[in-house]
C-alpha cells in the first residue's frame, strides 16, 4: 500500500527482491469508487508511478469482487446497473492501459465451501456466469494487451473448491470469455496433505494458460482447539508446503509461469498481523520485522532450485 512507499527499508526490500507489485487494497473498487459514484485514483496512480520508476511490472487487483460495490450500485435497474458495471471496468482498466501487465478481472467467485458459485449483487443482476463473462469482455476492450485472470483462494487447501474453480474456467472459456490466465492466491494451510498443492497445479496447467501464484502467505497459527506442536514443528510444515508450491510452479512450462507473488514482504506487513489477528508471533512471509529472511525464504528458494 502507498504508506509503505514512504518506508525506505520496505522500498529497499521491494526493489531488491521483487520485479512485480500488486496493490493490496488501493486498486480495489472499495477505494476507487465512492458510494456517490465518484472516482479517486491518487493511490493507484502513485503505485503505478512507483512501478514505472523502479522498472517493476504492475498487476492490477481487482476489477470485480463480490464483497465490494454494493452501495454504489444499489437501486439501479437492470439497464443502468449493466451500464454502470461496464463504465467502471472501462474507466479503471482503460486508465491503466499500457501501465499494468495484467488484471485480476474477477476475484473470489467460487463459494466458500467450493459448492458452486457465490450469490452476490453482481450475479443477481447479471447472472452467475454472466457477470464474469461480461467483466472479461469489458476488460479486454479496455486493455487488450493485459493478461486477464480469474483469481480465487483455497484452491490448493480445498480440493472441492479447486475442482469447482477449474470447471468454472472451462465453462467460461467455452462461452467465449477472454480469460487469459489462472490466479491461485495460495494462502496456504500448512496442514494440508503433501502432494495436494502439486496436484492442483497439474490440473490447472492442463488449460495451457499462464498461472499466477497471486497472494502467497503461510500462517503458523492453527484453528485447532489445542495445538501442542513446537514452533519448530510448525515451521517445518510451513517450509514443506511452500517448497512444494514453488517446485510445482517451477515445473510448469516457461510460458505458463506468469508470476509468483507473496502477499506482503515482512511479517509485520501481513494482513494476518493486523488488529485482533495479531498475536505477535505469526511468521507468514519471507522476511521478519527487521527485514531479515525467515526460514520460508529458504523454502521458497529450495523449491525454485529443485
Amino acid at each position: 500500500m502507498t504508506g509503505q512507499l514512504d518506508d525506505p527499508r520496505w522500498v529497499r526490500l521491494a526493489t531488491t527482491h521483487f520485479s512485480q507489485l500488486t496493490p493490496e487494497w488501493e486498486m480495489k473498487m472499495e477505494y476507487i469508487l465512492s458510494d456517490d459514484g465518484s472516482y479517486r485514483f491518487q493511490a493507484p496512480d502513485r503505485l503505478a508511478t512507483f512501478c514505472a520508476t523502479n522498472g517493476m511490472r504492475l498487476h492490477g487487483h481487482a476489477l470485480i469482487w463480490f464483497s465490494q460495490g454494493v452501495k454504489a450500485f444499489a437501486g439501479l435497474d437492470q439497464a443502468r446497473f449493466a451500464a454502470a458495471y461496464d463504465h467502471y471496468i472501462a474507466t479503471v482498466a482503460g486508465r491503466y492501459r499500457g501501465r499494468v501487465a495484467s488484471w485480476d478481472v474477477v476475484n473470489e467467485a467460487i463459494a466458500e465451501d467450493g459448492n458452486g458459485l457465490r450469490d452476490c449483487h453482481w450475479s443477481r443482476a447479471l447472472g452467475q456466469d454472466g457477470y464474469m463473462i461480461r467483466a472479461f469482455e469489458q476488460a479486454k476492450l479496455a486493455d487488450p494487451g493485459a493478461v486477464l485472470f480469474l483469481n480465487d483462494y483455497n484452491l490448493e487447501n480445498n480440493p472441492r473448491k479447486g475442482a469447482t474453480f477449474l470447471r468454472t474456467v472451462e465453462r467460461l472459456l467455452r462461452a467465449g470469455a477472454p480469460i487469459g490466465g489462472i490466479g491461485t492466491q495460495s494462502h496456504l494451510d500448512i496442514d494440508i496433505p503433501a502432494g495436494q498443492t502439486a496436484a492442483f497445479m497439474r490440473d490447472a496447467a492442463a488449460f495451457g494458460l499462464p498461472i499466477h501464484v497471486s497472494e502467497l502467505d503461510a500462517s503458523l497459527n492453527s484453528e485447532r482447539r489445542l495445538d501442542t506442536r513446537s514452533p519448530g514443528q510448525k515451521l517445518a510444515r510451513q517450509q514443506a508446503r511452500v517448497t512444494e508450491l514453488a517446485q510445482a510452479f517451477s515445473d510448469l512450462p516457461a510460458a505458463q509461469r506468469f508470476a509468483f507473488t507473496v502477499w506482503g514482504i515482512r511479517d509485520t506487513d501481513s494482513w494476518l498481523r493486523r488488529g485482533e489477528r495479531d498475536d505477535g508471533r505469526d511468521s507468514p512471509l519471507l522476511f521478519n520485522a527487521a527485514g531479515r529472511p525467515n526460514p520460508m525464504f529458504g523454502a521458497l528458494a529450495d523449491g525454485f532450485q529443485s
